[in-house]
């Protein structure tokens, strides 16, 4: 198979073409910028395109499949030549299910803790040896890659986004996979730039539930599930909850097992990754054997460095809901120190004037609480300027500290003591930047 890859250094379409190129096909792409660390993998497996940019050139009739990454524009040069040749074009998550269609599929879906979920069941699935392939948003421990495409695996483990496909395919990514078992973790409404009033979110996961063929593993604490799961359908439903667990000398421990995790929401995902297994046919007992392994998935409450005074973490929360789990999930978990969280209002969303609204007392738990957001990301997505003002309102949080100068928001996260205190750092960005280590 001769396949091409549009957007070939996005962090998922690279993957994805050393997936391919691990299981045999010959694999070309370009794209017009590529960063680390997809360009060192690229190029550690002779992949890294000659020459960046797009070149309508490339493409010919000995090409089997055409992959479009969300980075492409609709005009982009090759995919329009694509056309012209009438070459099989497909989204990331259409091709996916291309290579899928004969495997049992399981698809993570929901707002929040998809990729905690996904990296739960693999670790237990991989401990256990049972063969599996998938795909999850993040780099995990003993993994290589973040997606895997066999020939032999009879099971496919699939991190399931509902947002767009393609620039030319404007359904969800996990309306594509046709799952035979599904999770929805929670609804807290998101992407508002593609779906601008929260009925339409919530219809979104309306269809996936539809698609489901088997059984459905849904968190019964959630309003809207519970709502969505007395829906008619066809698939078996599941429900999950958070389990009753005990905190000693700063560890978790549930059904007599010690974890390295911690924080409700954490747990929460652990019995949904629990169910996953069942289904699978994991025994409950073989399940706690391997998860007290598990810590955690990357930018998933990562801890960077810690003293016995003190410690620093980092976490992708950028929603309103996936911010205040995690500030409680800390908090809960180092009931004696302060909390200092410091946030990057990063997405289209957040750095919405409207929605800012929805992030009213998210981070009351905190002690400290500051929030960055940076005037070019704004420019960049060519939104309307935000205020300092706007974001303490909409925030609603006492000596609420903004910054939209990422080197002063440096000097001043240098200057706190943190002795009994902890410091968490929360994004789906970079902080412009920010050498978290070097704090």
């Amino acid at each position: 198979m001769n396949i091409h890859l549009i957007a070939i250094g996005g962090s998922a379409m690279h993957n994805l073409a050393l997936a391919l190129h691990l299981k045999g096909y010959v694999i070309t792409g370009s794209d017009d910028q590529i960063f680390e660390p997809s360009k060192s993998r690229l190029a550690k497996h002779n992949l890294l395109p000659k020459k960046i940019g797009w070149n309508p050139n490339s493409i010919s009739k000995k090409i089997d499949a055409v992959i479009v990454g969300m980075h492409a524009k609709k005009d982009n040069p090759e995919l329009l030549k694509a056309k012209t040749l009438n070459l099989n074009i497909f989204s990331y998550p259409e091709y996916i299910y291309q290579e899928s269609k004969k495997k049992k599929r399981v698809v993570i879906g929901g707002s929040h803790g998809k990729t905690s979920i996904t990296a739960m069941i693999l670790h237990v699935l991989q401990n256990l040896k049972i063969d599996c392939d998938y795909m999850v948003g993040a780099q995990l421990k003993g993994f290589d890659v973040m997606v895997k495409l066999t020939d032999d695996a009879p099971i496919i483990i699939l991190e399931g986004d509902e947002y767009l496909s393609s620039p030319i395919d404007r359904r969800p990514k996990f309306h594509l996979y046709q799952p035979h078992i599904g999770v929805l973790s929670g609804i807290a409404w998101d992407h508002i730039n593609v779906f601008p009033t929260f009925e339409k979110y919530i219809d979104q996961f309306r269809i996936f539930k539809k698609m489901i063929t088997e059984s459905l593993i849904y968190f019964e604490e959630d309003k809207e599930l519970r709502n969505l799961a007395k829906e008619q359908g066809e698939c078996k439903m599941i429900s999950y909850s958070t389990p009753e667990y005990k905190i000693e000398d700063g560890v978790s421990i549930i059904n007599n097992t010690p974890l390295k995790i911690f924080g409700d929401h954490n747990l929460q995902n652990l019995n949904a990754a629990m169910l996953v297994c069942k289904e699978l046919g994991v025994k409950e007992n073989d399940f706690y054997k391997q998860i007290k392994s598990f810590s955690g998935a990357s930018n998933r409450l990562e801890l960077i460095t810690q003293t016995n005074y003190s410690a620093i973490y980092k976490d992708f929360a950028h929603s309103p809901s996936k911010l205040k789990a995690t500030i409680n999930a800390v908090k809960s978990q180092y009931q004696n120190r302060q909390l200092v969280a410091c946030m990057e209002l990063h997405t289209f969303s957040s750095l919405n004037a409207e929605f800012l609204q929805q992030y009213n007392g998210c981070m009351d738990e905190s002690d400290i609480a500051i929030v960055f957001f940076s005037k070019e990301a704004i420019l960049h997505k060519g939104l309307t300027p935000i205020t300092e003002e706007q974001i303490k309102s909409s925030f609603n949080k006492e000596n609420l500290l903004v910054f939209s100068d990422c080197e002063k928001l440096k000097i001043h996260l240098q200057s706190i003591n943190l002795e009994n205190k902890n410091l968490l750092m929360m994004s789906s960005g970079n902080f412009n930047k920010l050498d978290l280590n070097e704090i």
